[in-house]
């Protein structure tokens, strides 16, 4: 069984787990699958409290589906999170990556 399959069983036999869609999420990513990804980031953000990771992933999901206002709220959001768990250097990679839209 491959990553992505593994994860697919683990969202399906607790859809509550919020670290399960995280690295369904992280998969679908690394498939090319950025539709399918953004749904299990933001299914994961529902469920979790975020340090900005999910949240900066989630906006280059988006970019690259050139949905770039939606890439930039993520990314907004990132930074706070990351701010606020005194992330600064995360922070200010999702300062760059939000100049970059």
């Amino acid at each position: 069984m491959d990553r992505l399959e593994f994860f697919a069983r683990a969202v399906e036999a607790d859809p509550d787990q919020a670290r399960a869609h995280f690295g369904y999420a992280v998969e679908l990513d690394r498939a090319g699958r950025f539709e399918d990804a953004v749904t299990e980031y933001r299914r994961y953000l529902e469920l979790s409290s975020d340090e900005g990771n999910a949240w900066q992933r989630l906006g280059v999901a988006l970019a690259a589906l050139e949905r770039r206002d939606e890439a930039a709220d993520a990314f907004l959001a990132g930074i706070d999170a990351a701010v606020a768990h005194g992330h600064h250097g995360m922070a200010d990679d999702l300062r760059d990556l939000l100049e970059a839209l």
